[in-house]
């Protein structure tokens, strides 16, 4: 019972999460998806109806209209190419993952902070919800629910451009909607890129742990603090290295991970990161002459969680949000 009553909770905190914050988290993207869906399609569109398939078959001195290619084109031609598109359509939605970062960054700053500023921490601390189940739906909401519906919508509005190409290029007499439904990639590729949430997590939750932080305990100007503060320290630590190595010699230990400390505690909600702190994933991903191969990304990015810099991240950034509860407990603004 007790255990169903915490379920229904964070359901209720996780919803109000969502209707507050629906704006950034589902409008914006949704705007910005449907806007690239318009632009890129209608600048295809264009460039199809006004200069045709840039592809000319020529058989016995005569040119061949494309109205006849699909009868021309051979069906592994045709296989290929619906391959590497269902390869690459994933790649549409790559601005909203932008977007997304920005959301994810927005929205930790402000999940205490702005409860505190308006007064209306009052009011929720007044009812029956503790402050970890608080502090963990407003953490939950930044690294499931955001990169969810950004996945969702990023997913769709990739199969609208997609769907809108194949319906223009068969204006043309290319039809390759048979061999694009027959391709495994246009079914797997979204189920892939979905599976990749929980690495997300992983990497985001330092980053959200530190934004979280210093949304509960910043007076004023969060933003100042949680970008300041480790940039002074990275350009301290850096200075003192550089100062230390001409005099003695010697380096400090701490300076050959001061920017990597700095770039997970700030970068780690941008999809992808895990590449940017572990380059030899990227050698490892099997190469394919038809687009990404995104069982490789799956693969290769599951490998980042085996080494111990994914996990101490973990560990920081679960202390960080105790600290942040332990903090939006007994902050007092006056």
């Amino acid at each position: 019972m007790n255990t169903n009553k915490h379920t229904d909770t964070m359901k209720w905190l996780l919803r109000r999460e969502f209707w507050e914050h629906k704006g950034s988290m589902f409008w914006a993207p949704l705007i910005v998806g449907a806007a690239l869906v318009v632009l890129m399609s209608c600048t295809f569109t264009y460039g199809i109806l006004q200069h045709g398939i840039p592809a000319h078959v020529t058989i016995n001195g005569q040119t061949l209209h494309h109205a006849r290619l699909d009868q021309i084109l051979p069906e592994e031609t045709k296989l290929m190419v619906a391959k590497i598109a269902t390869g690459m359509y994933l790649g549409a939605g790559a601005p909203l993952f932008a977007i997304l970062t920005a959301v994810v960054f927005s929205y930790c700053l402000g999940a205490l902070y702005n409860e505190r500023r308006d007064r209306s921490i009052l009011f929720w601390k007044s009812l029956p919800v503790s402050d970890p189940v608080t502090v963990v739906s407003k953490a939950v909401t930044a690294m499931v629910v955001a990169p969810a519906i950004t996945l969702v919508l990023a997913i769709i509005a990739s199969l609208a451009q997609l769907v809108i190409v194949g319906l223009v290029l068969s204006t043309q007499g290319l039809n390759l909607f048979p061999s694009l439904l027959a391709s495994s990639g246009l079914y797997l590729s979204p189920l892939r890129l979905i599976a990749l949430l929980p690495v997300y997590v992983v990497w985001a939750l330092p980053t959200v742990g530190w934004l979280m932080l210093v949304s509960s305990w910043a007076k004023s100007k969060p933003f100042m603090w949680a970008v300041g503060v480790p940039v002074v320290a990275l350009i301290v630590i850096k200075w003192i290295n550089v100062a230390l190595e001409s005099f003695s010699g010697q380096t400090l230990l701490l300076a050959h991970y001061a920017g990597d400390v700095v770039a997970r505690i700030l970068a780690g909600i941008v999809p992808g990161i895990w590449f940017t702190f572990q380059p030899h994933l990227l050698g490892g991903m099997p190469m394919t002459g038809n687009g990404v191969d995104m069982s490789g990304v799956v693969s290769q990015s599951y490998l980042s969680l085996a080494g111990i810099d994914a996990w101490i991240g973990v560990a920081l950034g679960v202390a960080m949000l105790v600290a942040a509860v332990r903090m939006r407990r007994w902050r007092d603004e006056g």
